[in-house]
């Protein structure tokens, strides 16, 4: 039970990070302290800015979506401060979904579709087994890896369509309304996405794993197991 609890609390954190505390601080920056649009805005991207800079000193490794998300704050804030205008400081917000949609559809071009990381766990599941089966499709299977590309694809796309909603949002919205609803749009996307992903992608990839564990049989020295599965 308490494992259980504690992993729930891992999968909540950044969530709350991300979320509830540059949204919470906002407010409280805003009519609590009484601190203006601008200000507010930027010290309630404070907390945001540090997990991402602790993410990517933690991990000692060059994340894609860290570096990605990095560029865009530092950059974004740097800009919003310099001109001091809250809209801009909102848009920029659309900016890390932009840089990321556009990083997903490099890495799709050029054959090493970057949301693969994200979405193998969720396909092995731990399991050694699975994770055989995975390597052996991505590596002999054309229809696995036309899923796989495909993933990435619809969450390109995707982030890409969060990032003009949100624009457009923040200049045509009042900015108080914005804050909230601007997180609203991305958690929206993201669900959307998800579905979209998992029925188009993710579900087949998954059919296929379940398919090559059942058809997997001790091969003859030199001879491969087959690979694709018959749809």
């Amino acid at each position: 039970m308490t494992t259980n609890t504690g992993s729930k609390k891992q999968k909540f954190a950044p969530l709350l990070i991300d979320v509830a505390v540059p949204i919470g601080s906002y407010y409280l920056l805003k009519s609590g302290f009484g601190m203006g649009t601008v200000a507010a805005l930027g010290w309630s991207s404070v907390v945001p800015a540090i997990r991402t800079v602790w993410g990517v000193v933690a991990e000692r490794t060059v994340n894609a979506f860290a570096a990605l998300i990095l560029f865009v704050n530092v950059v974004g804030l740097s800009l919003s401060l310099v001109a001091g205008d809250p809209r801009l400081m909102l848009a920029k917000d659309s900016g890390v979904s932009s840089a990321i949609g556009i990083g997903v559809l490099v890495s799709v071009a050029m054959g090493r579709p970057m949301m693969t990381a994200g979405m193998k766990p969720w396909l092995v599941k731990g399991d050694p087994e699975r994770e055989a089966a995975f390597e052996r499709l991505l590596s002999g299977s054309a229809a696995f890896r036309r899923a796989e590309r495909r993933f990435s694809l619809v969450w390109g796309v995707g982030l890409l369509g969060e990032c003009l909603a949100r624009v457009v949002g923040a200049y045509t919205l009042p900015v108080d309304t914005m804050v909230w609803l601007g997180t609203v749009v991305m958690i929206g996307t993201i669900g959307v996405t998800a579905v979209v992903s998992g029925g188009l992608a993710a579900g087949p990839m998954a059919d296929m794993i379940a398919g090559e564990l059942k058809g997997e049989d001790a091969p003859a020295p030199g001879v491969l197991p087959s690979l694709v599965v018959a749809r």
